[in-house]
């Protein structure tokens, strides 16, 4: 609900919100976070099932490789159309939707006779996967009082990271037995759980049901976590808002077209770019050499799946950190000490490989580097695209950003090796250092604070950085 307050006003939009209403939103929080869930989930447990997969199948390198890109590439595709699906059929329905195309997904895959039938399945999952990646976080902003927005909105990448965990700990289980099918099933309890609470629990967002006229329902939803004074105030600051937002010539339509409007280039701009970052920094790359690394170290760890619940225990526990710290430090302030700890991590990195340092240096250099970024830049990019966009266009801007975000995925995975065998694997972690360092000066010079902000605040600052007139009533801070 954080779209209904206007810039004069000093409180938040739901400040006061009695503890009952605020454990109420809490329960809405997770469940609709559960998309990231399986985000993490269905990224995470092929790593474990393809090691059988490709034995049943009697898969090449190649068609290991597909089995595995092929939810990128319909995460691209789910990404880009999940805006429009959020903007007309509403935050819960897109959400319900999302839930049955896992659903979908998952028994595809599970019952797959085949290479090719598999490949679908994992298309399939891709579509859900990008388009819960996009729709998760509008959904959460819209529906957080200011004070919890950052917390709230961070736990999408909090279910990421359990997903992750969790689909190696599935594949641990079933490890012994090979029984790759049983793996990917387990991913349909949460798929299910998010289909019955999107049609029996969760509400639609507060700020669709305005837009789309439908002001009885808006106000039942805020007076049933707060009471009817505040919701009737709420919606008349919304509909100031709306008519400040038509003097200052913001967009009027909800689609990608919106998007192009001079006053929401600058939040694209960020968007994108934050989007693209997190990828092209290298989070995947490391995570990729990480087996290596252990294995040159001696260390028992070196068994694969006992690695990557290793490496999910360190994400999950420095996205707590992440999530304790973002509504007191600050979105830029995490950001920036982040991708600086990347930047200089990522340096040692490839100067352990180019000077031969012992390997449990690189091993330090390695867990250091993800921990930096799981405490940072991982989250922080999945709060910021819920906040930096007007409420018109929360659900293109999340769906351009996160279409960016597979995009890049999908660029470094396979630009990777080829130009680590061209120029070497440290000198290929020095380039990730330098766009490190670049996203670093990016984020002091462009990306605004975004804590405890309502949008006019947020969107000063935005066209201040950018070299433009700040909004009419907004002070930059």
């Amino acid at each position: 609900m954080q779209g209904f307050s206007s810039a004069p006003v000093r409180e938040g939009p739901l400040a006061g919100v009695p503890p009952a209403g605020l454990r109420k939103i809490w329960t809405w929080g997770i469940l609709i976070a559960l998309g990231g869930f399986l985000f993490g989930f269905d990224t995470g447990v092929i790593s474990g099932a393809l090691l059988f997969v490709r034995t049943d199948f009697g898969l090449n390198s190649f068609q290991q490789g597909t089995v595995v890109s092929v939810l990128v590439l319909g995460a691209m595709a789910g990404a880009l159309t999940s805006g429009r699906i959020a903007d007309r059929f509403g935050r819960r329905r897109a959400l319900e939707i999302e839930g049955l195309v896992f659903l979908v997904g998952t028994v595809v895959a599970v019952f797959a006779p085949g290479y090719g039938t598999l490949l679908a399945g994992r298309l399939i999952l891709g579509l859900a996967v990008g388009a819960a990646s996009a729709t998760v976080p509008i959904y959460l902003s819209e529906l957080a009082p200011k004070d919890i927005r950052g917390r709230l909105l961070t736990l999408n990448q909090l279910m990421i990271t359990v997903g992750i965990l969790v689909a190696y700990l599935v594949n641990l289980a079933f490890s012994g037995s090979g029984d790759w099918r049983a793996m990917i099933a387990v991913g349909s309890l949460p798929a299910l759980l998010i289909v019955v609470a999107a049609v029996l629990i969760l509400p639609e967002s507060g700020v669709w049901l305005l837009q789309r006229g439908r002001r009885g329902e808006c106000r039942e939803l805020i007076a049933s976590v707060t009471d009817t004074a505040t919701a009737d105030r709420l919606i008349e600051r919304y509909d100031r808002r709306t008519a400040e937002e038509a003097e200052r010539g913001e967009p009027h339509g909800t689609g990608p077209r919106a998007l192009a409007a001079r006053r929401v280039r600058p939040a694209l701009a960020v968007g994108l770019v934050l989007a693209a970052l997190q990828q092209f920094a290298g989070i995947n790359t490391i995570i990729y050499y990480a087996p290596t690394i252990i294995e040159r170290t001696g260390l028992t760890a070196s068994n694969a799946i006992a690695y990557s619940i290793a490496i999910g225990v360190i994400n999950l526990l420095m996205t707590i950190v992440a999530i304790r710290a973002i509504d007191r430090a600050g979105r830029r302030r995490l950001m920036v000490a982040s991708l600086a700890v990347m930047t200089v991590t990522m340096v040692l990195l490839g100067l352990s490989f180019v000077a031969g340092w012992p390997s449990e240096l690189s091993l330090v250099f390695m867990v250091v580097y993800i921990a930096g970024y799981a405490a940072g830049l991982g989250p922080v990019f999945w709060t910021m695209i819920g906040e930096i966009f007007p409420a018109r266009v929360h659900a293109a801007g999340s769906s351009a950003s996160t279409a960016v975000n597979w995009a890049s995925n999908f660029a470094v995975s396979l630009a990777f090796l080829p130009i680590a065998s061209a120029i070497g694997q440290g000198e290929t972690f020095w380039i990730f250092a330098a766009i490190s360092l670049l996203g670093l000066l990016f984020v002091v010079r462009y990306v605004p604070e975004t804590k405890g902000r309502e949008y006019e605040r947020i969107d000063a600052d935005l066209q201040h950085r950018f070299g433009r007139r700040p909004t009419e009533g907004a002070a930059v801070r």
